[in-house]
């Protein structure tokens, strides 16, 4: 509380009990005033509170309908792109079908291929290993031939040495 100074002229003329009196009427006024006046700047704030308040959801509404316009529009546009990419994906799994079909079907006749091929391999193994036994068998029998030759000429062999001892041995004991 603010303290009123009473000039002293004032104080003189009205007397000390009515000079505080009056310094209390001025006091009480001001203090009313002030209420008063901050009662008018809580009106005007909370009026113009309320008005900013609604522009201001006013303008968000605007925006947030801007925004959902946006993302409206966005989300169509996604869309759009998103069927492009599922006809491309599509077009793509088509033509790779196509390819791996070709594929399987070169793999079939490389295959086919190579079972000819296969079967001439094994007809000439079986050719080759024919002839292989008939010369295992050429072999055989010569030298199972020579393998008797060898013995008549070992057992020659050793009756020309057998006659030679003896005609050394007659030789040495006859002399």
């Amino acid at each position: 509380m603010n303290v009123i100074a009473m000039p002293p002229s004032v104080r003189e003329r009205l007397g000390d009990e009515a000079s505080e009196g009056f310094a209390a009427l001025i006091n009480d006024i001001d203090i009313g005033a002030r209420k008063d006046a901050i009662a008018i700047a809580e009106e005007r704030f909370e009026r113009r509170l309320v008005e900013e308040t609604g522009k201001l959801r006013v303008e968000l509404r605007h925006e947030t309908g801007k925004i959902n316009e946006r993302i409206t529009e966005e989300t169509g546009k996604l869309r759009v792109e998103i069927g492009k990419v599922n006809e491309r994906i599509t077009e793509e799994t088509g033509k790779l079908r196509v390819e791996i079909g070709k594929v399987n079907e070169r793999i079939t006749e490389e295959t086919g291929k190579l079972r000819v091929e296969i079967g001439k391999v094994n007809e000439r193994i079986t050719e080759e290993t024919g002839k292989l036994r008939i010369e295992i068998e050429k072999v055989r029998s010569e030298v199972e031939k020579s393998g008797k030759e060898n013995i008549k000429w070992m057992f020659l062999f050793w009756i020309g040495q057998i006659a030679v001892m003896l005609a050394m041995f007659k030789f040495i004991v006859v002399k």
